[in-house]
């Protein structure tokens, strides 16, 4: 891939609880738990091990202490699909001001792409964020959810995010963040991309 290539950023929201269009159930067993004990090495084992094909770079450099400062955050909840004692995916959601949630992140393990998990656990975690007042208190109840997700990104993200309901608000062409690194790193020093 070369570094100057076209990227775009598309941003997409959901302004009402009614948007949510769930997923089905996976065909395989699959749970959804929140992660509440922040843990770096976890946290940090999830954003390699699902974005280092994607260009998930930004949080790489981060020392044990960033990564602690991020995750003991009030406002941040992790939430990790499970299936069969094995982390599948996860999201990570922001409740931000004026009664906005970000969905940080989002993605699936390498394994667990293609086994109907994805559109699942997008709507579980969505849901999540539609209601995550309930588990903040002194959190206003949220009025919107939003994601960014890039023509980098698994070649379904875009579609999953409009098929449970995300409208695109905003796009941008070259967006500056993570798309712009070059050569995936993998999900380890020196693994690369996987064929």
């Amino acid at each position: 891939m070369c570094p100057d290539m076209d990227v775009t950023t598309w941003y997409l929201e959901q302004t009402s609880p009614t948007d949510l269009r769930p997923g089905r159930p996976p065909a395989i067993p699959a749970q959804v738990v929140r992660a509440e004990v922040p843990s770096p090495e976890f946290s940090r084992f999830l954003y390699t091990a699902v974005g280092g094909d994607w260009q998930w770079t930004n949080r790489l450099p981060w020392t044990y202490k960033q990564w602690k400062d991020w995750l003991d955050r009030p406002c941040l909840e992790t939430w990790v699909a499970w299936v069969r004692g094995t982390p599948a995916g996860y999201a990570e959601l922001v409740a931000q001001d004026d009664a906005t949630v970000e969905i940080a992140c989002f993605g699936l393990l390498p394994y667990a792409i293609g086994q109907g998990i994805g559109g699942w656990l997008l709507g579980e975690v969505t849901a999540r964020a539609w209601d995550i007042a309930e588990r903040m208190p002194g959190t206003e109840p949220t009025r919107r959810v939003w994601v960014h997700t890039c023509s980098l990104d698994g070649p379904a993200a875009l579609a999953n995010y409009k098929a449970r309901g995300f409208r695109i608000y905003d796009e941008k062409l070259n967006a500056p963040g993570d798309e712009d690194k070059g050569e995936t790193p993998g999900p380890w020093p020196g693994a690369g991309p996987r064929d």
